[in-house]
């Protein structure tokens, strides 16, 4: 029996959160705590997705040095194949250190990631070609060099897979412009927008809103209106959707096609187990085609965008929460739920990754999911 189940290449890091328990002063050091998390976006992703019930095939590379030892007992102990994981004593795992203010927001942050870069290679993610066979979607991270990314796409689109491409930095969500063509979904955040279409459009003239602007003062509706021109870019040069991240204030869902602009063929869907329990909850609670709970802000011959406010929670950190989201619309979208369903289930996963310290909630509930 072929096992239809999503495909992660990317990233698999040791977070340092740094937490001060007082406003911190240059110069000094400043008393608090400082945490050890699981973590990189693809990583992260991926064992989100396990915790929904998936079982996604990891590619990656890691040492055998303390961090990359963490990283692997986790993995397997959480019963997920290591098949794809290149596990080196010549490899340093990859570190990032993040500093965070006192309302929990990142001030300040350092990656030690060149080893992605240097060990994910085209030859390494190809040994694994075989599994986009089934997979009804490939998920990279911009952690891997442009060659590798190119590489993992080609693979895809030679076995028909969907690509998600999650940007995972400003700096390196510029890495789209040699994937765009292959790319079907996209989630930048707003900064990691702008930077994608500069880079796309061989230009400057996109800038970062914070720069001029403070977005809290603006309507849901100004605020799409003042990023739609950078996020037709993206949609002009092939990417199907465009997932731009807000933060507190949700998620734009924006496609050149309508809400049915994209689903996974049903033969690839993964309807067994937690699957199967999410898709029938979830097509309980919000069917196809009952939307008018979501705030759509333009239906036009160019573009469909909707909004999905993000959900009241508890914050306790917010580090987790784009990655909790991706994860969440993931493994919906390969249970068979459209993406409007798989939205509104991602925008729940993130609520209740923002609600407890480490990146991925320890278990999920899917009736709080569902509700």
């Amino acid at each position: 029996m072929q096992s239809h189940e999503a495909v992660i290449i990317g990233g698999m890091v040791l977070d340092i959160h740094a937490i001060p328990s007082i406003h911190a002063n240059p110069g000094t050091t400043t008393p608090g705590k400082v945490y050890y998390f699981r973590g990189g976006v693809a990583r992260n992703i991926a064992e989100c997705m396990s915790k929904l019930g998936a079982k996604p095939f990891m590619i990656s590379a890691i040492g055998s040095d303390m961090a990359g030892n963490l990283l692997w007992e986790h993995w397997k102990s959480a019963d997920l194949s290591t098949e794809g994981i290149l596990k080196d004593k010549d490899i340093d795992t990859p570190v990032v250190c993040n500093i965070f203010d006192v309302n929990g927001e990142v001030a300040a942050a350092v990656a030690s990631v060149e080893a992605l870069e240097k060990c994910l290679t085209p030859d390494w993610i190809l040994h694994f070609k075989h599994t986009l066979l089934s997979a009804p979607m490939l998920m990279v991270d911009a952690n891997l060099s442009c060659t590798s990314l190119e590489a993992s796409c080609k693979m895809a689109a030679d076995t028909g897979c969907p690509v998600w491409f999650e940007p995972v930095s400003v700096t390196k969500s510029r890495r789209i412009t040699s994937i765009a063509k292959y790319v079907t979904f996209a989630s930048p955040n707003e900064d990691e927008l702008v930077a994608m279409a500069n880079a796309l459009s061989g230009s400057d003239v996109f800038r970062p809103l914070k720069e001029n602007h403070n977005k809290d003062n603006f309507s849901t509706l100004s605020l799409f209106q003042m990023l739609k021109p950078a996020v037709w870019v993206l949609l002009e040069k092939g990417i199907k959707v465009v997932l731009v991240t807000l933060g507190s204030n949700g998620v734009f869902l924006c496609s050149k096609g309508g809400p049915s602009c994209f689903k996974v063929p049903v033969e690839k869907t993964n309807q067994g187990g937690f699957g199967g329990q999410l898709y029938k909850t979830v097509m309980q609670k919000c069917p196809p085609n009952s939307y008018s709970v979501f705030s759509e802000l333009e239906r036009s011959s160019h573009v469909f965008a909707v909004h999905f406010p993000s959900l009241p929670a508890s914050v306790v950190r917010l580090t987790g929460a784009g990655d909790c989201l991706v994860g969440g619309i993931l493994t919906s979208i390969c249970a068979g739920l459209d993406i409007m369903q798989s939205v509104s289930v991602g925008t729940a996963v993130a609520k209740a990754a923002v609600e407890v310290e480490a990146n991925v909630p320890s278990a999920f509930n899917l009736a709080a999911i569902a509700g």
